[in-house]
């Protein structure tokens, strides 16, 4: 049973300085919960009206709360609650430089979606990339939205908050720096290296001015519909799918 003491601390967790403050994330749907519990992230408590399928993936550290529909529904943010809710402890990684110079490397120059961020970390699992790299002023990985917009991509992709000038200028200058610019090379046409930073700029704006210093490599993504009105440009996320897509083709 779900006290209302525990109902205001999980509902807490809504907020991103209460999720610093107890350093935990909040996790909902069966699917989901699943996914992180395969991975090293650990569960601080699980939420469940099923309580026999959930506990033999947990620990001793872990509190499990039996709850009916009606007393998870009143901590989710989803329109019909979920059979399970986790509420987990934020994982600290290691930011390896030459991890990141030996690898290609997703980096979100304050993108502020959520969803969108969340999609990019989808995407980046699905292409075998292990590390995404944020800009201080992008939206929080662990807010609600983003973490059901990862579709459990959260458990396998590994992301940094980073200062964004000092992180590129700590970089191997002969590493490639790749972004999209309406005045960009056809990515379709460019030779690409199978390692070096891939850079999503920000929804309504681009690539920053303070980023683009660093790019060394100006592609755009051309558009198909040729003759006719389209789009000025992709959705970010939808983006990051062309170009994951792209470099991993080669």
């Amino acid at each position: 049973m779900l006290s209302k003491n525990k109902i205001k601390f999980f509902n807490s967790l809504k907020l991103r300085k209460f999720r610093i403050k107890h350093n935990l994330f909040i996790a909902e749907g069966e699917k989901l919960v699943f996914e992180i519990l395969k991975s090293q992230i650990k569960p601080k408590f699980i939420i469940t009206s099923k309580i026999k399928k959930l506990e033999t993936l947990t620990d001793l550290n872990t509190e499990i709360i039996e709850a009916d529909i009606s007393e998870i529904k009143k901590i989710s943010q989803l329109v019909t609650p979920p059979a399970a809710i986790g509420v987990f402890n934020i994982p600290g990684y290691n930011l390896d430089i030459m991890e990141i110079e030996n690898s290609l490397t997703i980096f979100c120059d304050d993108i502020q979606n959520p969803g969108n961020l969340g999609t990019i970390i989808r995407t980046a699992d699905w292409f075998g990339i292990k590390n995404v790299l944020c800009s201080e002023n992008s939206a929080d990985i662990y807010n609600r939205k983003t973490i059901q917009a990862t579709m459990g991509a959260i458990a396998s992709v590994r992301v940094h908050y980073v200062n964004k000038t000092k992180f590129f200028l700590s970089l191997n200058k002969a590493l490639p720096v790749y972004g999209t610019f309406l005045n960009g090379k056809n990515i379709y046409e460019t030779e690409l290296c199978n390692r070096g930073i891939i850079i999503i700029g920000n929804e309504g704006n681009g690539i920053s001015d303070e980023t683009e210093q660093f790019v060394t490599e100006r592609l755009f993504i051309p558009s198909f519909n040729t003759g006719n009105k389209t789009t000025e440009s992709l959705n970010a996320a939808l983006a990051t799918a062309v170009i994951c897509s792209e470099f991993r083709r080669r």
